[in-house]
């Protein structure tokens, strides 16, 4: 896995570092920490110590603690990713100018500027929108660092405006466009469809499904790292992702947005759970309680995947899913024939610990070709990595 190095400064918001440093550690990846002399009064840095099992860095010229490497060149050349966050005026300023004063300091100076610096500000709104500070950052984002612009809520000096660090889990997943497992899928176009739509009754009520969009967001992202260029097209979700999106409600929008693109990509994947009707007549007012039985006629909406499949070329790779509640395989393989795809994911989603809303999941892929894999229970993620190794292994026949 990667090597992630993340610089702190002095600011409130290094008591949130932590808890970035636990998404990487979760995930399998090595981190170390260097800090500035006031971030570690702000925080011990026996806490990220224990945290990451590795020593913080604090100063550049510590005698006798490792002094075969010179450390700010040793950190630099270590890490895949190097983050500061809390970014402090400061420290920002000092980047911007080529000052290298201390050990973070001199560590992004020494740092390969082919590999990714990622900075996330956190500073009071006068500061932040100050003209001098503004050309700093300027500069560093004309000499490729990648800036997480601040947030606006109640800051520390209990002013509200823009200045608030983002949130950890936003650090963390604006990173992962940087952390590539393989380029298995180098070069490939990729169109993902997640989520639920929505089908509208009147401006209050609609008629939806229970899908949190988990499954489809898993593989955009795993498409991703696997070299891939993704574009997920998602219902409305409360999830997060570092992949390009498109945001639709209904499946008309959906259809529209994937006929535009099917000429365009190489893979198609529907995880996508669309509605089959919506309502024939949407009403523009609000129904009212005027009886006791309310009738709704419900009309068909297209079949995004069949229709999809009228255009399909012989070099394209065309994958759906099916949720299904009984006859799993059988009505799997049964849309897998009708829509002409290569393979199919079926789930039973009658059981209560996977499928909808669940972080688990459990399938069965079903070829064309007759074949079946089986990939157990498992964490979404890493169901999404398999599949894409298996839709990356179809490639190579």
């Amino acid at each position: 896995m990667s090597n992630i190095l993340i610089g702190i400064t002095g600011g409130i918001a290094a008591y949130k570092i932590p808890q970035l440093c636990r998404h990487f550690l979760l995930n399998g990846h090595n981190v170390k920490v260097i800090m500035t002399e006031n971030a570690a009064k702000f925080i011990s840095p026996l806490t990220f110590e224990s945290l990451t099992g590795n020593r913080v860095y604090t100063d550049d010229f510590e005698i006798y603690i490792e002094p075969e490497n010179i450390k700010h060149i040793s950190l630099s050349e270590w890490a895949d990713i190097f983050i500061i966050a809390p970014a402090s005026a400061n420290t920002i300023g000092k980047m911007a100018n080529g000052i290298a004063d201390n050990l973070l300091t001199s560590s992004i100076l020494a740092y390969d500027s082919a590999k990714p610096i990622v900075v996330a500000p956190a500073m009071n709104s006068k500061m932040y929108k100050n003209k001098i500070f503004q050309r700093n950052l300027e500069v560093l984002k004309e000499n490729g660092f990648h800036i997480i612009e601040p947030i606006t809520g109640i800051l520390a000096c209990k002013d509200e405006g823009v200045g608030k660090m983002v949130e950890p889990e936003d650090i963390y997943l604006y990173c992962k466009q940087f952390l590539k497992k393989s380029d298995m899928l180098k070069g490939k176009r990729v169109l993902v469809t997640a989520g639920p739509t929505i089908e509208h009754i009147d401006p209050v009520r609609f008629i939806s499904n229970r899908s949190s969009g988990k499954m489809g967001f898993a593989i955009a992202e795993s498409a991703f790292e696997n070299g891939a260029n993704v574009t997920l097209i998602s219902g409305p979700t409360l999830l997060k992702t570092f992949v390009h999106k498109k945001e639709v409600s209904s499946a008309d929008e959906m259809y529209w947005e994937v006929m535009n693109r099917i000429n365009d990509i190489d893979i198609l994947i529907m995880a996508a759970a669309v509605a089959d009707y919506k309502v024939e007549n949407y009403s523009e007012e609000k129904i009212k309680k005027s009886s006791e039985n309310l009738t709704l006629k419900l009309v068909k909406n297209k079949d995004i995947l069949k229709e999809a499949s009228k255009f399909k070329r012989d070099n394209q790779i065309f994958v759906g899913f099916a949720a299904e509640s009984h006859n799993v395989e059988k009505n799997a393989i049964n849309k897998m024939k009708e829509k002409k795809l290569d393979l199919i994911v079926a789930n039973d989603i009658s059981r209560k610990d996977i499928g909808f809303d669940s972080n688990d999941n459990e399938v069965n892929i079903y070829f064309n070709s007759g074949d079946k894999i089986k990939i157990d229970k498992m964490d979404k993620k890493k169901v999404a990595d398999k599949i894409i190794k298996i839709i990356s292994d179809l490639i190579i026949r």
